[in-house]
């Protein structure tokens, strides 16, 4: 038997700035199944991640809420923490790039790359912030595009008409921090020389570490040439100082993959069968395998590994690149109530429904995955309830009933066990090639012969009639058998039904091993069900919650958010619509005779409103503006009264009032003009 492999995991590292969502999610469950694919066959697989801490949106989001940068990283991380743990992705340590394994390890490679003659200094000209004191990047500029004149655009390009220039070309510029006007300044910057390492980096990213779609993308850029990269960031910066240079600080997106490194210094430290220098010294054979999405290639495939080969380290055994989330076929929308965050979606499903379902599309390319989800409820219903644990639920009575919950020796189909057995090697390697999909396919076949047989011998009908009660046993007892086959199979995926099954089947936890054996005179425990279908109701209002946290996102933030590594992304303007679309909207003047807070809810009021010949039930997420909701009744304000009624976990919700302001506290009930009288039309 062969030595068993010994692998290092990881994930991109979540950014410490907001919520994990279930884009985010696809790529954690991805590498979390196929983490416990291999300890499941038994090789020594490592998993380890942690939260990318640094950066200028870290430091701003943290002056804006009056804490510490230190304190929002130890906050957002205890949040990811959980989600990620709720939704069983079992990492072996999960850690911060804001450590002193990660500043140690930084310093010490840039030392290294320094002293071997790959950094280079120059003086750049940027903009500067007068007040804020700091240098801005061109996504923290605002001004009037200079091709179009469009105002309000960044610093980088314009959305209007979609010309990308430099900074310093845009009119009327504005800090998009502190409004004042910028003023350009020099500073002397340290650069990565990235086209040291050109030939390496042609040879390595054809060596199949990488897919061959990425590694097509990888040599446009290495055709096109490589240019030096900026590592440096001035202060103020939250991050780690560069050695022997005060006052300028390592790029987070310098220290963010060593992360990856920090994360297993420090397990290391507590588990003594690893060894740091064995997975990363330069000559080390140990597998090293990092997922991520495919926003972040040039990271990983190009800078990463010259790095690290710069820097006398070994490189990456391969590099798995993932696509975006859809879901319904459209980028995540908030106000379509897709845009849904780890904790709403834990709030009302299981999470083992979106592992299988992420698992039964997910091939090893890096084309988009889309979360259909009519589709979602239709193909966990029938496959997990319908296929898999309806064996169970089919056979187990019987046993119980009719032998004591002892399963009887013998194999009453051979041709179909032995199916099972021929099928575990293709399995295994569509799980290592990562075509969870393919593996998924194969399993839910198995999954239909075994109920096909079941139905064709109908144990049910056979149990009614006389000297068939053995066979009845024979049955039922294959029929467990092969819902086992299905569930060591299917172990990576759901963790949980498999720990489930196995207090059912009164075994040790299974490994991979397990399915070459039958179970043979072996008492059952009682059986419970193992999995419930979904309520499409309950999908229904995960959807109907996330709008609520667009009202909480929008309030919060005005027209801007900060997003990813430092990006201050303005929210777009709408599409725009025909004026018959718009005159269909029936505006209405609205009394509100009660105003009162949600329970449960934490930025709801639910209004109830008087529009002339009736009353009208409205939530609307204005609880920041008026903690004093009584202080609204008996005032007059405006409606969307054709709006079809939604229904949301607190209740029906009969329209939309109209409110205006950049958020927070600063959100305003529009109203008419006085003389109106409820009930009147708005033209």
């Amino acid at each position: 038997m062969s030595e068993p492999r010994k692998i290092l995991v990881t994930s991109a590292l979540p950014y410490a700035n907001g919520s994990i969502h279930l884009g985010h999610m696809l790529e954690y469950i991805q590498t979390d199944m196929w983490v416990r694919f291999q300890k499941h066959r038994g090789n020594q697989c490592t998993y380890v991640c942690a939260d990318d801490a640094h950066g200028s949106a870290i430091m701003l989001r943290a002056e804006k809420e009056g804490i510490t940068p230190e304190q929002l990283i130890a906050n957002v991380q205890a949040e990811h923490s959980a989600d990620f743990a709720e939704f069983l992705v079992d990492f072996d340590n999960f850690h911060s790039t804001h450590s002193e394994e990660n500043r140690e390890l930084s310093s010490a490679i840039y030392i290294k790359l320094r002293e071997a003659g790959h950094i280079a200094t120059r003086s750049i000209t940027q903009y500067f912030d007068p007040e804020k004191k700091m240098f801005l990047a061109d996504r923290f500029i605002k001004g009037t595009c200079p091709k179009c004149g469009t105002d309000d655009q960044y610093g980088d390009n314009c959305e209007k008409c979609g010309a990308t220039y430099a900074p310093t070309d845009l009119k009327n510029p504005k800090s998009a921090i502190s409004g004042a006007t910028p003023v350009l300044k020099d500073s002397q910057h340290f650069f990565f020389k990235l086209p040291d390492f050109d030939a390496m980096l042609k040879s390595w990213t054809r060596s199949g570490a990488l897919q061959d779609a990425v590694a097509n993308k990888i040599a446009e850029w290495l055709d096109a040439g490589l240019q030096q990269w900026d590592i440096s960031r001035d202060a103020p910066y939250f991050g780690f100082e560069i050695p022997d240079e005060p006052g300028k600080y390592f790029y987070v997106w310098l220290d963010a993959p060593i992360g990856y490194m920090a994360s297993f210094k420090n397990l290391c430290a507590r588990r003594p069968e690893l060894d740091f220098d064995a997975y990363w010294a330069k000559d080390s054979t140990t597998e090293l395998y990092h997922f991520i999405g495919k926003d972040i290639v040039n990271f990983h495939a190009l800078f990463w590994p010259a790095m690290l080969e710069g820097a006398g380290y070994r490189k990456p055994t391969a590099i798995n690149v993932h696509g975006y989330l859809t879901v319904n076929g459209q980028k995540m929308s908030k106000s379509r109530g897709t845009f849904i965050k780890a904790r709403t979606y834990l709030d009302h499903l299981s999470p083992e429904y979106l592992r299988y379902y992420y698992a039964s599309k997910l091939g090893r390319g890096v084309d988009d995955l889309d979360l259909n989800l009519e589709d979602f409820v239709q193909k966990v219903n029938s496959d997990l309830v319908g296929k898999v644990v309806n064996i169970a639920s089919r056979c187990a009575g019987f046993i119980h009933k009719g032998n004591a919950g002892v399963m009887v020796e013998g194999n009453a189909a051979p041709e179909l066990t032995d199916a099972f057995l021929a099928a575990a090697p293709s399995i295994a390697e569509a799980y290592e090639a990562r075509d969870f999909a393919r593996a998924m396919r194969e399993i839910m076949g198995l999954a239909d012969r075994a109920n096909a047989w079941i139905a064709e011998k109908a144990p049910w009908a056979m149990a009614k009639q006389e000297g068939k009660q053995d066979e009845v046993q024979a049955v039922c007892a294959l029929g467990i058998n092969l819902f086992r086959q299905l569930v060591i199979f299917l172990k990576p995926v759901l963790p949980v039904l498999a720990a489930d099954a196995e207090a059912f089947l009164n075994v040790a936890p299974l490994t991979w091993a397990d399915h070459s054996t039958l179970l043979a005179n072996h008492q059952l425990n009682a059986f419970k069900p193992l999995m419930t279908r979904i309520d499409p109701v309950k999908v229904q209002a995960m959807s109907d919650a996330s709008k609520e946290d667009l009202v909480a996102s929008q309030t919060d933030t005005g027209d801007a958010a900060l997003q990813g590594n430092g990006e201050l992304v303005k929210e777009p303007l709408a599409a725009e619509i025909e004026f018959d679309a718009f005159a269909a909207v029936d505006l209405r003047v609205a009394l509100i005779l009660k105003a009162e807070a949600v329970e449960g809810a934490d930025k709801l009021l639910r209004l109830t409103l008087d529009i002339g010949d009736e009353q009208r039930n409205v939530f609307s997420g204005i609880k920041s503006a008026y903690p004093n909701p009584a202080e609204l009744e008996g005032r007059l304000t405006m409606m969307i009264a054709n709006l079809k009624p939604r229904k949301m976990r607190f209740g029906i919700s009969e329209g939309m009032v109209m409110a205006a302001g950049p958020g927070g506290e600063e959100i305003y009930l529009l109203s008419p003009d006085s003389g109106a009288k409820p009930g009147q039309r708005i033209k």
